[in-house]
């Protein structure tokens, strides 16, 4: 804790009179408070060690990062001291009636304050700094409405990023960081883009949907934010670009600053925002549809994940009755030893259609292996729907197919392992069976 002390101002617990809580960071509280000594108001999140957020802080300086004054080292209150943002989270901004007045002009100076920040932190610092945890809630407003970027306790030192654990909020989580993957300065530009959205929609992200909800639609369907169909080209093309899934297809801040002048000294882009703006009604309805469509899906795929459990459990019911029959008069001179390395597993596939089958051949002459045949087959019925044959089996080495075929535009469940073999029959998901 000394080395860290060394780099910044160390406050006294004392020196700290703390007023109401103001809000959550990554990992801890944030509290509205009173630097005596200093006769300053500022902002202390308190937390429970103090690791690397102090260090990043310390070395930044810049108009749209929230400034630091120093910690607090006195175990167990430990905290980090900042400049209070008297004007709340944007966040907060944008869910208040005072929103509805939002004009381009604001959103195109707020978007260009939070790009030189992130900017900043990306090129200019004296590291390169990567925050991971970008959302409207982590950019604060200043009383004269100046976007400062805050909270940077999920942030890493460049250097110290090949690879990336969980942090952050889904909805504004780029797909990479969601996977825990290694991550590059491109993450954060997927999140500008959500926030960008949120100026703009003045809705919540996601709305409705969990996080791990959110989190799968991304990842595995390539689901993005619905982007209004009346929204300026120019807005949707750049949130478009930052939604890209590969990290190396999205634009630096450094390209984001020059698309947003651009766009400032478009003539046509103000009445074109304005009027968007203005008729949210007309265009909400889009957003809800989508969030409607993907909840849907969401309840769909729980509901097969469901049905495929239901119907792997009843396959190994049926594999346990047909392994204690083995030990009956009937199948005693037939079965006389299952594999003890037979196994199935069962996993699920995308698929507008599936289909399971399976082969039973006899190897048994006259009745006996008939009724051995047949007493499998009937062990399928609990489980499956059979195209069985309607005559009695009473010839060797005849073969019976049995098949279940399920129309699904979901998923489908796959049956894999070894044969379990039988002295009478054999049982086998090859397709290549002779």
């Amino acid at each position: 804790m000394a080395s860290l002390g060394a780099s910044f101002v160390q406050i006294k617990f004392d020196d700290i009179h703390f007023y109401e809580n103001c809000g959550g960071g990554s990992f801890g509280s944030v509290y509205r408070a009173c630097w005596i000594s200093q006769d300053k108001e500022v902002a202390v999140k308190k937390l429970l060690k103090i690791e690397k957020e102090a260090e990043i802080l310390s070395v930044l300086s810049h108009r749209n990062i929230i400034q630091f004054y120093g910690a607090i080292l006195e175990a167990p209150n430990y905290g980090i001291v900042t400049e209070y943002a008297s004007g709340g989270s944007l966040y907060e901004y944008l869910s208040s009636d005072a929103s509805k007045e939002i004009s381009m002009r604001q959103i195109m100076t707020w978007a260009t304050e939070m790009a030189k920040g992130m900017h900043y932190l990306h090129a200019e610092a004296p590291v390169k700094v990567i925050h991971r945890d970008l959302k409207s809630r982590n950019v604060v407003m200043t009383a004269d409405k100046v976007l400062k970027i805050c909270d940077f306790g999920a942030s890493k030192f460049h250097s110290h990023t090949t690879h990336m654990s969980l942090v952050g909020t889904f909805p504004w989580m780029a797909p990479e960081v969601i996977q825990s993957l290694p991550v590059s300065e491109t993450c954060d530009t997927y999140s500008y883009g959500v926030v960008l959205w949120e100026m703009l929609t003045r809705e919540i992200p996601f709305k409705g949907l969990e996080g791990l909800q959110v989190a799968w639609l991304v990842v595995e369907k390539n689901e993005r934010l619905t982007i209004p169909s009346s929204c300026p080209a120019s807005f949707a093309n750049l949130m478009r670009k930052c939604w890209e899934t590969e990290p190396m297809k999205r634009p630096l801040f450094k390209e984001i600053l020059s698309i947003l002048e651009a766009m400032c000294n478009d003539s046509q882009l103000s009445d074109q925002c304005n009027s968007f703006l203005q008729n949210k009604a007309e265009w909400r309805r889009e957003i809800e549809a989508t969030l409607d469509r993907l909840k849907k899906l969401e309840r769909d795929l729980s509901s097969k994940e469901q049905e495929l459990k239901e119907r792997e459990r009843r396959l190994k019911m049926w594999e346990k009755k047909l392994i204690e029959q083995s030990n009956t008069p009937l199948f005693a001179p037939l079965a006389t030893k299952i594999s003890s390395e037979s196994y199935f597993e069962t996993k699920m596939e995308e698929s507008k259609s599936s289909e399971l089958s399976c082969e039973i051949r006899g190897c048994c002459n006259g009745e006996l292996g008939a009724l051995a045949l047949q007493a499998v087959m009937k062990g399928f019925e609990d489980v499956f729907s059979l195209d069985a044959p309607s005559v009695p089996v009473l010839h060797s080495d005849m073969q019976v197919s049995m098949q279940a075929t399920q129309n699904s535009s979901k998923t489908c469940s796959m049956r894999e392992g070894h044969k379990i073999s039988m002295a009478a029959f054999s049982w086998s998901d090859d397709s290549d069976s002779d």
